[in-house]
């Protein structure tokens, strides 16, 4: 006796999953909203500061008023001050929420951030040897130290989770960039006892700032970020799989160790430039994927997107804070980005609906 369609159980019975346009809808108007408070940011950035020029003037200025252009403080304060730190807080923004995206999917784990393949403890001791040992006092050079020693942290991690059986697995990375990272750290400390000189200017740059960043320290980062986009977008599909389980990410064609290390390199040029711009930057990249999961579900393209531009806009907006909460002086933006994210990432953790948000696959 054959069985119907309309007889069989309903446990037996399989529909494909369709892709809410809803959903589909919602990401694409919340990203158009966060580029335009992207933008609002940003002219409010060139309009804020901690020198003597009022918002007044320097709107006056970017409207082209003969009489604000005219004035040589003026321009120095909105040109060679104020719009480098505005590109380089987007900038820093945009690499702190891609890399932390790819490294939560690509581990499976929601607490996984850039410092867990040791970018941030390979930069500081890069900086501590520039200064101790090859003079390297100027803003670029320590920016070039903070690069190569981030960049070659990660290389050596990636070697070490590319050895074995388990090659590329999330539990060897993590192992790996952590027992690096504690290395590194021991040894940052080591040459910093005996050197009172380099302590004062390391303190100043393991802080956390984007205070006398300059556009020529920029531009040479744009091609190192531009290849880690690249990257990002291109581990998109194979991310996506990789959520189903790594069985399922080889039925499909995939390979999970490989699309790791992939992702592990990409977090390592994003992350590297990041700490160099700005020294280490704590819980944006953690949290920024957690907003973007929420808005995004599962769809790996959208998440990188949002979250690129949610960290964009919260850290642009934090050093605009920066500027003007104990004006004359400057507070960090590390300082305000921990005051914020402490609590909520104990927030998220304790709510497992927030934590969870968007794992889904």
């Amino acid at each position: 006796m054959s069985i119907t369609k309309g007889d069989r159980p309903k446990a037996e019975r399989v529909r494909p999953r369709s892709r809410s346009p809803f959903r589909s809808r919602t990401a694409v108007w919340t990203a158009a909203g966060l580029v335009a408070v992207l933008l609002g940011f940003v002219l409010l950035s060139l309009l804020i500061g901690t020198g003597s020029s009022s918002a007044a003037r320097a709107w006056e200025y970017l409207r082209g008023d003969p009489s604000a252009r005219a004035d040589a403080q003026l321009r120095l304060a909105v040109l060679e001050v104020r719009l480098p730190r505005t590109l380089a807080a987007v900038l820093v923004g945009v690499c702190l929420g891609t890399a932390g995206c790819l490294l939560q999917a690509a581990t499976r784990n929601p607490l996984a951030e850039t410092g867990l393949l040791g970018v941030n403890s390979g930069a500081a001791f890069a900086v501590v040897l520039g200064l101790t040992f090859f003079g390297a006092t100027s803003s670029s050079a320590l920016l070039l130290w903070a690069l190569v020693g981030g960049m070659a942290a990660s290389a050596v991690v990636l070697l070490f989770a590319a050895s074995g059986r388990t090659a590329g697995s999330p539990l060897r990375l993590v192992l790996a960039g952590s027992a690096l990272g504690a290395t590194f750290h021991g040894m940052t400390s080591y040459v910093l006892l005996g050197t009172q000189s380099t302590y004062d200017t390391y303190r100043y740059w393991t802080i956390g700032s984007l205070a006398g960043v300059e556009t020529s320290d920029l531009l040479p980062l744009l091609p190192v970020v531009a290849v880690g986009l690249l990257i990002a977008l291109g581990c998109t599909r194979p991310l996506s799989a990789l959520g189903l389980g790594d069985d399922s990410a080889r039925s499909l064609g995939h390979r999970p160790g490989r699309v790791r290390l992939l992702v592990a390199a990409a977090v390592s040029l994003l992350a590297g430039c990041a700490v160099a711009v700005a020294g280490p930057i704590a819980f944006l990249g953690l949290l920024a994927p957690y907003a973007a999961r929420a808005l995004a579900g599962a769809r790996m393209a959208a998440q990188l997107v949002l979250s690129a531009l949610i960290a964009a806009d919260v850290m642009i907006l934090a050093d605009i804070l920066a500027r003007i909460v104990i004006r004359p002086w400057e507070t960090p933006v590390s300082v305000l980005l921990a005051f914020v994210g402490g609590p909520l990432l104990v927030w998220i953790a304790r709510s497992s609906r927030l934590s969870t948000a968007g794992a889904a696959v």
